[in-house]
């Protein structure tokens, strides 16, 4: 029996067995955000025609020298900061294999002495999770099978694009600590934003410039030896990673259950098929015959460097997290926690925090940055925040329903201006007392039936009634006024 056949029978199965524990340790390749390569003065640059930057020294030609770009350096301590790790004087190694990648059959990277170790990172919901290193090397060439599937096995023939070849990458590998799929893409995604945060990468997945393998294993639960893992290469997406190792996670217990063994080696992830698939045995560090780079000297950070990186760090999404929430008082509720590592992610808390201090109310800033600044996209940004703060204030006030704020909040979005003036134009005024409670007495005598199980205590009919006074009034009711005015009613009657 073929492994992924015993996975296939008994995926389902053993993957909702109590008793066994997945073990997960990831490795987070990190394209750096300078403007050349590591080791030349090419550009590093995306999506340029391939191989027009390249070089002597990134291509590897026989007497050309690396030269240690510093900036590179600068943006591998900010990790290193970030993720606690101290920062070591470090050295570079040539690491050997033969694949038409890299130009030169050896790659530049740090084995026995990386820049940054021993870190840590804290998840959102307080996990920490080990880091055992974050090292500088540089990018292999891109390649592209061409053929029916796209992958080697099934390639006509194949391309190389070299642009990459010899772009500075920090690698971030992780301790085993991770032990549930959900759990690897909360460390993924928190990891990102601090990428972003400290500047040293895009963190554009979708761009190859976070990319990362996921070393996956079982045991059974309570016991202290590791299971053989296996490694999942270039996941490419947080839905990738999540879905790729729950497969994983059921292939091997499948296997296991079966009476057969799991095979250490490194697979692919199929997205199309949901399915790993076999690569190659797993290399062990022998086999790329590490010895040090002859052309580098070590790299030596001083304190005086260290010390300018940690001054010049803006503070972390963790941190700002916490800024979002004291603004509301310190205690956000379940979906406002979501809403605060939204507005985070996107970066648009600076924009709530301002809304804030000019007097908008701190629950309504971080509802509309979250979901309506959200979705206008780049396209809506930046949005000053003082337009934002005085269209909220119209909102809170009362002169604009929580509907034309939102269209409003669209205009503004678009082209800019002041958002009373906006309004006015877009023919919004508030809705009078009087007209919301005709209306609202006139959505109660259209739904006799509704109005019944509204009277009798069922809260949640009352969206009926909302939804058609606010067709009625053109979305220029409030919401919650018109709540406000149901209870009121059914309390007389």
């Amino acid at each position: 029996m073929s492994a992924d056949t015993g996975a296939d029978r008994g995926a389902a199965a053993g993957a909702a067995a109590g008793d066994w524990e997945t073990v997960i340790g990831l490795e987070v390749h990190c394209e750096l955000a300078t403007e050349t390569k590591l080791f030349c003065g090419c550009p590093n640059a995306f999506g340029d025609e391939p191989n027009t930057n390249v070089c002597p020294v990134c291509l590897g030609l026989p007497g050309s020298l690396p030269v240690i770009n510093a900036q590179a350096v600068e943006l591998a301590m900010r990790i290193g900061t970030a993720l606690h790790c101290e920062i070591r004087p470090s050295s570079f190694a040539r690491k050997n294999y033969f694949y038409p990648d890299q130009a030169k059959d050896y790659q530049i990277s740090q084995y026995d002495e990386p820049i940054n170790a021993n870190g840590s990172l804290t998840l959102p919901d307080g996990a920490v999770i080990g880091v055992t290193r974050a090292h500088l090397e540089e990018d292999t060439g891109k390649l592209t099978h061409v053929g029916a599937g796209g992958r080697i096995n099934s390639a006509h023939h194949a391309l190389v694009d070299y642009n990459r070849s010899g772009v500075p990458l920090v690698e971030i590998v992780s301790e085993p600590d991770i032990r549930s799929a959900a759990q690897a893409r909360a460390y993924a995604s928190e990891l990102r934003g601090i990428l972003v945060a400290t500047g040293a990468s895009d963190g554009r997945m979708e761009e190859g410039s976070m990319r990362i393998d996921a070393n996956v294993s079982v045991r059974p639960a309570g016991a202290g030896e590791f299971g053989t893992r296996c490694e999942i290469k270039n996941l490419n997406s947080l839905r990738s990673l999540g879905r790729a190792i729950e497969y994983e996670v059921a292939r091997q217990i499948a296997l296991i259950d079966a009476g057969e063994v799991v095979r250490q080696e490194t697979r692919h992830w199929d997205e199309a098929a949901g399915r790993t698939e076999s690569m190659r045995s797993k290399e062990e560090a022998n086999d790329y015959r590490y010895f040090p780079e002859p052309d580098l000297v070590p790299l030596i950070p001083d304190a005086a460097w260290q010390g300018r990186v940690r001054a010049a760090m803006g503070p972390m999404p963790a941190d700002r997290r916490a800024l979002l929430a004291d603004l509301l008082g310190g205690a956000a509720n379940e979906a406002q926690a979501e809403q605060i590592r939204a507005v985070v992610d996107l970066g648009l808390d600076a924009l709530v925090a301002a809304a804030v201090a000019a007097g908008a109310p701190a629950t309504l800033a971080l509802a509309r940055a979250a979901n309506e600044v959200a979705a206008e996209g780049e396209a809506g940004l930046p949005l000053p925040a003082e337009a934002f703060s005085a269209l909220l204030a119209l909102e809170a006030s009362g002169a604009l329903s929580a509907t034309q704020s939102k269209a409003v909040l669209h205009e503004l979005a678009e082209r800019g201006g002041d958002p009373a003036k906006l309004a006015k134009e877009m023919g919004f005024e508030a809705l009078s007392y009087d007209g919301l409670s005709e209306a609202v007495s006139a959505s109660v005598a259209a739904h006799p039936g509704e109005w019944k199980r509204y009277v009798d205590g069922d809260d949640k009919v009352s969206g009926v009634f909302v939804g058609a006074v606010m067709k009625a009034t053109k979305g220029q009711a409030d919401g919650a006024k018109v709540v406000a005015e149901l209870r009121r009613l059914r309390s007389e009657s």
